[in-house]
């Protein structure tokens, strides 16, 4: 896919007016401008920009404001979600619809002051799969970053009734790894890599969740991923609950970040290297974008 920043102008000797752009577009594709504030209409520089294509669930392009509030972006036709998160304030999500050919009007998002969000009932909440994304992000030694995801995974959270102890478990199944590029996904699958034949499970299990203040948490836990276990700490925004869905299910949601290191994992990519194999770089960052319903207070949470 192909993505450019667009070039910002103010019309000159106009006072208060909004910016118009003047949009360099790639062949087959659309733009769009967001404009993000404070909750003073102040501009809002370094806030996270995260857009995901709706039928696949990929991350299309991601980044943060310049320092006059500004991201925009060109993208292939097709529908968007776009997610704002800044410290401290409500994150913001806008769907837009890319046409190819055509640059959207800028858009104002306003980003509101974090609001102290109800936290989930205590009990078993499972993954829906539907509404749920698990990907990663890795740069390709000497060529451009590598988008990819996991498209078979289960998992749940027990919540308790203090938040802190509540427990969290994910399985993935490894072979279901795929970046649209077959040649590379069985790679990847390989001895070289995942080894799934020996290795077809990766798990997350948690062991606590330390408050940041709002709802910002860290998730304390292991990953177990190609026959080795290690801590990580995973950089959670709480969502909120709310009731959705076909069956006006109860819902919870949240955002979650990670930066792993290949090595921690005896995936040796110097060694790789050295046989002349292609392969991405040493730090993978990964995100879940989770929704679960919530289910019985006896509801196994898998994996067991």
């Amino acid at each position: 896919m192909a993505f450019g920043l667009l070039r910002r102008r103010r019309p000159r000797g106009t006072s208060g007016a909004g910016p118009t752009f003047s949009v360099p577009l790639p062949p087959d594709a659309g733009a769009f401008g967001f404009e993000v504030v404070d909750p003073l209409g102040q501009p809002m520089a370094g806030a996270e920009v995260t857009v995901t294509a709706l039928d696949s669930h990929r991350v299309a392009t991601r980044g943060t404001t310049d320092p006059h509030g500004y991201f925009m972006a060109t993208l292939p036709p097709g529908s968007y979600s776009v997610m704002t998160v800044a410290e401290g304030l409500s994150p913001a999500r806008e769907n837009l619809d890319i046409t190819a050919g055509v640059a959207l009007p800028p858009v104002r998002v306003t980003l509101e002051p974090a609001r102290q969000l109800e936290l989930p009932t205590a009990g078993t909440w499972l993954f829906d799969p539907p509404h749920t994304a698990i990907r990663f992000i890795a740069k390709h030694v000497g060529m451009a970053h590598v988008h990819g995801r996991f498209t078979r995974f289960q998992g749940g959270i027990r919540v308790a009734p203090n938040m802190a102890d509540s427990h969290v478990s994910v399985r993935i199944d490894a072979s279901s790894i795929t970046t649209g590029n077959n040649t590379r996904d069985n790679h990847l699958r390989s001895a070289d890599f995942l080894d799934v034949e020996r290795y077809p499970y990766i798990d997350f299990t948690s062991t606590r969740f330390a408050h940041r203040g709002g709802s910002k948490w860290t998730l304390h836990g292991t990953l177990t991923m190609h026959g080795t276990s290690r801590s990580v700490g995973l950089d959670t925004t709480y969502l909120g609950t709310v009731n959705g869905g076909y069956d006006q299910e109860l819902r919870c949601a949240a955002l979650a970040k990670a930066e792993l290191h290949r090595e921690d994992y005896t995936l040796n990519w110097r060694s790789m290297l050295a046989r002349g194999i292609a392969v991405v770089g040493p730090t993978v960052q990964l995100e879940l974008d989770v929704q679960a319903m919530y289910r019985t207070h006896d509801t196994p949470t898998p994996p067991e």
